[in-house]
């Protein structure tokens, strides 16, 4: 198993993608500490891990709070003694006028998907160093390459979180510590589900998306778990500071297909 015997913290583990890393995780032979807001629900994913056979321990953490962080690597170090991968993957969405937009909308998304993620890479690394290295995968997402009308505070955190996994990359590159981004496009998750209702018209707004996408359809958290292991694994021992897309192409596309397809056809 390419985990095998790792301790792995993943961030954001109560529901879709999170969910989805801490599972693939397990069961590639890792030592799981599932870690998010949620709750009840949180440790319901880590329950199932535990009855599937694998090893995960559950604990509830608001990661834009430097003091829960502290907590949460205190509490993987008393239960393992070490922690080998780090998965920066809680987050949260927002789509708001950049004139409407509060600077409490900047906070609330600013201090979860770029400050979270910086303070669980400090307080990680400190302990990696210890112990000869490790690797940290951060979740970023195609708004890293492109951005997105209403999406400002979303779109800065994101391209900050590429900027400071590149800085890590090259800091850390000599002392054992890998650290890589990975930027999903369109994920069939609970966010996905919330962007596509807030449309006028679920069907259309799908049809939209499927169009900009290469590959013609929606991501499976599966597909972003599978990189998330390899890039955790010795196998990626030579990637560090990469940003890896998994996006079935959106990023590629400058227009979107069916328009491209009538204008050839004219």
């Amino acid at each position: 198993m390419n985990l095998k015997e790792k301790v792995a913290i993943v961030t954001g583990s109560g529901s879709g993608i999170g969910k989805c890393i801490a599972e693939a995780f397990a069961k590639e032979g890792a030592k799981v500490v599932g870690a998010s807001l949620e709750g009840a629900a949180g440790q319901a994913g880590i329950d199932d891990i535990v009855k599937q056979g694998g090893e995960a321990t559950y604990l509830q953490c608001d990661i834009s709070v430097e003091d829960e962080v502290e907590k949460l690597v205190a509490a993987t170090l008393e239960k393992y003694g070490r922690i080998d991968v780090l998965v920066n993957n809680a987050g949260v969405d927002f789509a708001k006028a950049f004139e409407e937009t509060e600077a409490s909308d900047w906070d609330r998304v600013v201090d979860t998907n770029l400050r979270g993620v910086y303070l669980c890479a400090r307080r990680v690394v400190l302990e990696m160093l210890k112990s000869g290295g490790g690797a940290i995968v951060n979740i970023a997402s195609v708004h890293s390459i492109a951005g997105l009308p209403g999406a400002g505070p979303y779109d800065a955190a994101k391209w900050g979180v590429v900027g400071l996994t590149k800085a890590l990359a090259v800091e850390f590159g000599t002392r054992g510590i890998r650290v890589n981004a990975l930027s999903p496009g369109l994920i069939d998750t609970p966010m996905c589900a919330s962007l596509m209702a807030a449309g006028a018209d679920a069907e259309e707004c799908l049809n939209f998306w499927k169009s900009n996408i290469a590959m013609g359809r929606v991501g499976k958290p599966e597909e972003i778990a599978n990189t998330a292991v390899f890039l955790a694994s010795d196998k990626a021992s030579y990637i560090t500071g990469s940003n890896i897309l998994v996006d079935g192409g959106m990023t590629s596309q400058l227009i979107s297909r069916p328009q491209f397809e009538s204008a050839a056809i004219e």
